[in-house]
């Protein structure tokens, strides 16, 4: 976590961290708020976005802080509040899935080979053109297996090369990296971990 404090934040404490001339904040509603917005968002929601949720201005370590304590609150459950490389979010525990996979007993489709072995390959060596792809794989990309990955949003075209034909430069989104659970691309695992990571809530229809 950017910006870490050494240690928790009294209440007292953590309204020192505002600007000194905000209106106060009322620590124990924000909480709620915060709390409730994590919970009922689709998507991860960045620190700036909190900070919106506030009528006073907040400072980003007294946010960290807050999110800390709601971290804390569900440590014991079948929930964590976790954070992506798009913001912050809550999920059910690793654990948990085994049991929450009940209510949906249909098993998703496996990914191709082609589909995890080219978006392995973007992953760790981007920005990478078609053919950089299929000289690493060996045999041809098909263009239905680029549709795919960024039908899913996990890949994207962040421009062109500066070579005959102006191939397209391929890279991954904070999209992979939010499916992933990770904050950042150093945190990239291995092919088959990635593989078994995606798989329980995406499917592959090719």
């Amino acid at each position: 976590m950017s910006e870490q404090a050494d240690s928790p934040l009294s209440e007292n404490q953590l309204t020192e961290v505002i600007a000194e001339d905000a209106p106060v904040v009322d620590v124990a509603q924000i909480l709620k708020i915060f709390e409730a917005a994590l919970m009922t968002s689709a998507e991860p929601l960045s620190f700036s976005e909190l900070k919106k949720l506030s009528d006073a201005p907040l400072e980003t370590r007294f946010v960290e802080e807050l999110l800390q304590q709601l971290a804390d609150k569900y440590a014991d459950s079948g929930i964590e509040l976790n954070r992506v490389a798009s913001g912050w979010r809550f999920r059910a525990r690793p654990e948990m899935q085994e049991y929450i996979g009940r209510l949906d007993p249909q098993k998703p489709a496996r990914y191709s080979r082609a589909v995890m072995e080219t978006l392995a390959i973007i992953a760790y060596r981007q920005p990478v053109t078609r053919g950089d792809i299929e000289e690493i794989r060996g045999v041809v990309v098909s263009t239905q297996v680029l549709k795919t990955l960024e039908s899913r949003a996990w890949v994207e075209s962040i421009g062109t090369r500066d070579s005959p034909g102006k191939p397209a430069l391929y890279a991954t989104t904070q999209q992979l990296l939010d499916d992933l659970n990770l904050r950042s691309l150093s945190e990239l695992p291995a092919l088959a971990e990635m593989e078994n990571l995606l798989e329980p809530n995406h499917q592959e229809t090719n």
